[in-house]
């Protein structure tokens, strides 16, 4: 009797999460992120140095220019900015997280010495509340917002869309807190005044939950893991209970399309580590620090983002330029190819030859 070849096994099977543009796109490790700051922060060193002796020779030896370390702390106290600007407008808590999100993932395209943020989280905000179908009317948003109009909000959309390379879904630490606590309730040796306090105990996560969104978390460890962390953080032994109850699953046999199970050693060592992360970054910058490297940034900002300066004029005029140039060669083209008479949405479309199925101008009588 032929034998029979054993089906092939079937592709191995990956979280949902795996699929997105976030774990693809949006993860580090602490060292990558420190050297993505500190490379970007000694280029634009480099390149806003070059601009002040181009236009001022000697100028930039009396520059105090921002290190890595203090331009993170500048778009950490504006991640906190966010959450009033929210609290101010009764934004729902998607809107903040993605807003958060968008701007600390626009400071690894970019540097405050080019985009400040103060400008840069209006525009993250205001692109948060649309791609979260939260919207809100340009007009009424800055008209909420002092010293703000509607250009100072569009102008840069299109920057921050781009620096966000137009990923703009985001997976939130809060959804998998919530669909963690979900499934706490279901725990059968759950502790035993959970009745009691498990309105606090969630809203104690929610509040570490918050925090972690001042700091770098999200881009090295997962939003479950960060959420199970916060629970944590707040509730050690139900969170240990937890991940126990997931540990002791049985997994089904013959399937090897399910990905092995990290061990709980690992697990621990992960939330340990998220917990001290969030104790220790997950916190307002101190305002006296921000205001001081805000006042050395106004003097080593990169002069062609400038208004007014030499460096900006000149930037502009030669745009204006190109934009001049590029407009006359197209128009050259156009004559030359004999299309500038031409109607630009192309010849008129003609009647149809093809008679139809009844010809009703046949009067023809056989009588």
């Amino acid at each position: 009797m032929p034998s029979v070849d054993a089906p092939p096994p079937s592709p191995m099977k990956r979280p949902l999460y795996e699929s997105s543009t976030q774990y693809k796109n949006w993860r580090y490790s602490p060292e990558r992120l420190s050297q993505i700051r500190s490379t970007m922060n000694e280029a634009a060193v480099g390149v806003i140095r070059k601009t002040f002796e181009a236009y001022e020779p000697g100028s930039s030896s009396n520059v105090s220019f921002v290190n890595a370390h203090e331009e993170h702390l500048l778009v950490t106290f504006y991640v906190h900015k966010i959450s009033q600007l929210c609290g101010h407008f009764r934004f729902p808590e998607e809107v903040e997280a993605t807003a958060t999100s968008y701007l600390k993932r626009f400071y690894l395209k970019n540097t405050v010495m080019d985009w400040h943020p103060k400008s840069v989280m209006l525009t993250a905000l205001f692109l948060a509340t649309k791609t979260t179908n939260n919207p809100i009317s340009l007009d009424v948003y800055a008209s909420h917002i002092p010293n703000t109009v509607a250009s100072d909000v569009l102008d840069l959309e299109f920057l921050v869309a781009q620096s966000l390379a137009f990923e703009f879904a985001v997976w939130h630490t809060h959804r998998a807190l919530w669909g963690i606590w979900l499934d706490i309730q279901n725990l059968s040796d759950s502790l035993p005044d959970i009745s009691k306090t498990q309105g606090s105990i969630y809203e104690s996560a929610l509040i570490h939950v918050r925090a972690a969104r001042l700091t770098d978390a999200e881009f090295i460890y997962t939003p479950s893991q960060i959420a199970l962390a916060c629970i944590s953080l707040t509730a050690p032994d139900l969170a240990k209970k937890w991940l126990e109850s997931k540990e002791n699953i049985p997994l089904p046999e013959n399937r090897t399309d399910i990905p092995p199970r990290p061990s709980a050693t690992t697990l621990f060592a992960s939330i340990e580590a998220i917990k001290s992360i969030i104790t220790n970054a997950g916190k307002v910058p101190d305002v006296e620090a921000v205001r001081e490297v805000d006042r050395r940034l106004r003097t080593c900002k990169n002069p062609e983002k400038v208004v007014g300066t030499k460096a900006y004029l000149a930037r502009k005029a030669e745009a204006e330029k190109k934009a001049e140039e590029k407009k006359n060669k197209k128009a050259e083209i156009q004559k030359a190819s004999g299309a500038a008479d031409t109607d630009p949405f192309g010849d008129p479309l003609s009647e149809p030859v093809k008679p139809g199925l009844v010809d009703y101008d046949d009067d023809d009588d056989d009588d």
